[in-house]
């Protein structure tokens, strides 16, 4: 059995990590913050990423028009019927979460943290939107909570990095997690599998390079196709391959055979709405997705970091 499961699975689960450090059943409670992105109101492009919905990749976070506590509250009434007697992470999830004046994010954190049960934030961010002063106060939060920066880098590869407008750099990537980390503050990283025109060796090359760095966990979602984003426009006038569910199946096995086993796999596949899918459409059937995951890998009898 691989090193960090208590099941069949072949890589280091998130739920594993959980119940390891807490010593109890862990969900995340999806909020949004209200927060804008850099990429959107021109600070550094406009219009966002192009394959970010008008909910900036928060289809799943709380209400914005409601406040943090009700939406904490409505997230966790719901999921505590599946799990009783969990413990919380308040998830910063909507948009980009440090881009904003440290008193309001202050305010809205420290909301959260204060709450019952809540063991830790996660923060959705980009590597171009955490200022020094927003570093410094994040250094501190993680003294008072188990803190997570998620960053959105979804490719190492500059031309589809422009492609799909990041408006950021590798460098500018590279000195954010260096910072984090001389913080000791953990760093999970976004990645995309399926983007327009990348190989699949392009796609191991990502996780490859992210295998070097610092890094504490990775978030790995397959390409969604959203109706009223660029991206859709983009694939009516050029359409583009989409990864069936077998490529994708095996580019994820290939993938965690690279990465270091100590390195905790939050998401391996993504959920889009039903409603707001253009394509893939297999990527509704989640559990089915895991599922084969979890046989390929047994079929090759492998595990998260066998090719290190």
């Amino acid at each position: 059995m691989f090193k960090y499961s208590y099941n069949n699975k072949r890589y280091h689960t998130l739920d594993y990590f959980y119940k390891n450090k807490f010593n109890s059943k862990v969900f995340k409670v999806s909020l949004n913050g209200g927060f804008t992105c850099p990429n959107i109101d021109g600070t550094v492009g406009f219009g966002g990423c192009i394959y970010c919905s008008a909910l900036g990749s928060g289809e799943f976070a709380g209400d914005r028009n409601k406040d943090l506590i009700t939406q904490f509250n409505e997230v966790k009434t719901m999921m505590e019927k599946k799990w009783p007697n969990s413990k919380y992470i308040g998830y910063f999830q909507a948009n980009t979460n440090t881009y904003a004046p440290v008193n309001e994010l202050k305010d809205k954190y420290e909301k959260i943290i204060n709450l019952n049960n809540v063991v830790g934030l996660n923060i959705a961010t980009r590597a171009d939107s955490i200022t020094e002063e927003c570093m410094d106060y994040l250094e501190e939060l993680s003294k008072k909570t188990y803190l997570t920066i998620e960053l959105g880098l979804q490719t190492i590869h500059e031309k589809t990095s422009k492609l799909i407008n990041r408006c950021h750099t590798l460098e500018c990537f590279n000195n954010c997690v260096n910072d984090l980390r001389k913080r000791n503050i953990n760093v999970v990283v976004h990645i995309i599998n399926g983007l327009p025109y990348e190989t699949k060796e392009m796609m191991i090359d990502t996780v490859k390079y992210l295998n070097k760095l610092d890094i504490q966990g990775i978030k790995i979602h397959m390409l969604s196709i959203l109706k009223n984003t660029k991206l859709a426009k983009l694939y009516e006038e050029k359409p583009f391959h989409i990864l069936t569910k077998e490529e994708y199946v095996d580019i994820v096995c290939d993938q965690l055979e690279y990465l270091r086993e100590e390195i905790v796999i939050n998401r391996i596949t993504g959920d889009p709405k039903k409603e707001d899918l253009i394509e893939p459409h297999w990527l509704v059937k989640k559990f089915t997705v895991l599922n084969d995951i979890d046989k390929e890998m047994v079929r090759r009898d492998s595990y998260q970091g066998i090719k290190l």
